[in-house]
């Protein structure tokens, strides 16, 4: 499943907001219409379908250690606050309040693909984001971080 485009929506008094149909319509039949929304990286909101979010529970259940506090501090930073978000008739999700205060969410927000998930970003940090991703040092940051990958050539598996 791939999430493509940048898509601004508006919340509702109540925190509800439209997911856009060409989201939408990326969900696998398995994530039964359902979202599990957590905290995620760089002060954004992470939507996971949840079929992907079982996978990931079941990958972090594996490597989760009890008697290390970084695991636990990086599995409640992770958990802590997740609340599954089931799509209404009018394709409308009703996101929780603690997790808009904490991106920082006031009336309208940003929908952006991660990586099988769909961030979600106040707009004033998705701007900040967008111009430390667009500024000077994306060449150099790119460079760093993919090397000199041919994006066009097939992958031999």
């Amino acid at each position: 499943m791939e999430f493509l485009g940048e898509h601004k929506v508006k919340l509702d008094a109540k925190g509800r907001l439209r997911i856009p149909g060409s989201l939408k319509s990326k969900l696998n039949p398995e994530a039964d219409q359902t979202f599990v929304i957590t905290r995620g990286l760089d002060g954004c909101l992470e939507l996971y379908p949840l079929d992907v979010w079982k996978k990931v529970r079941a990958k972090l259940r594996r490597n989760f250690k009890k008697f290390d506090r970084k695991s636990r501090m990086v599995m409640r930073g992770f958990l802590n606050g997740a609340t599954d978000l089931k799509l209404d008739s009018n394709d409308r999700v009703n996101v929780p309040n603690h997790l808009l205060q904490f991106a920082e969410i006031k009336g309208e927000a940003y929908l952006t693909p991660g990586e099988g998930t769909i961030e979600m970003w106040g707009v004033e940090r998705y701007d900040q984001v967008q111009k430390e991703f667009l500024s000077e040092n994306f060449e150099s940051d790119a460079q760093d971080v993919l090397g000199d990958i041919n994006l066009f050539e097939d992958d031999e598996e």
